[in-house]
């Protein structure tokens, strides 16, 4: 059977972010009625896979499982070129348990430093995983390329958003207005790509 979701179903969010519900509900046009893995008390899986696909699967299957409801997660982060492609699948790891992520571009720049490297290319990756309660899932994984700028600029978005800009822009991720983000973003790449396997 092709798997579908129906507008106005209770999705869960697996994250303890809630900063992250405002812009998915807005990427999914506000479909359904969300609530978050942290809302329900669900404990956060460990994210052992080795790709971002991996990760989000892990995550929405973990939720799904442990609510009976459709669950949707992403995984997304910072890889640069000079770097090897990390933070990769650690970028929110860089940020330490505080989550500071000044603290995480900081390292960005002291390891890019390090390197020698004039390469500041970079790109961002957005995977996303719906899993049902029975198992069922779909997965897609949406990109934005760019290059990193120092000191970061811009203090909307979140995460790495002040030192990403997108190719073919002057502003970073951090001082674009979020609809002009939300059109062009590795999220928004990725969400399109689910709209249309679920829709």
């Amino acid at each position: 059977m092709a798997l579908k979701l129906e507008p106005g179903s209770r999705l869960v969010v697996a994250t303890h972010n809630p900063g992250k519900v405002p812009e998915i509900a807005a990427l999914l046009d506000n479909r359904f009625d969300l609530t978050t893995a942290g809302a329900l008390g669900l404990a956060e899986p460990d994210e052992t896979e080795s790709t971002f696909t991996g990760n989000a699967l892990l995550k929405a299957r973990a939720a799904a499982q442990a609510s009976g409801l459709i669950a949707i997660a992403d995984d997304s982060g910072l890889s640069v070129r000079a770097l090897e492609g990390q933070p990769g699948i650690y970028s929110a790891r860089w940020a330490g348990p505080t989550k500071d992520f000044a603290l995480a571009m900081e390292k960005v720049r002291e390891r890019l430093e390090a390197t020698g490297s004039e390469d500041l290319s970079a790109w961002f990756t957005s995977a996303l995983a719906v899993a049902w309660p029975d198992g069922a899932a779909v997965v897609v994984e949406g990109q934005v390329h760019g290059d990193l700028v120092f000191p970061g600029r811009g203090s909307r978005g979140f995460g790495y958003d002040p030192i990403f800009r997108p190719t073919g822009h002057d502003l970073t991720f951090g001082e674009m207005e979020p609809a002009a983000k939300d059109a062009m973003s590795h999220r928004a790449r990725a969400f399109e790509k689910l709209k249309a396997a679920l829709f």
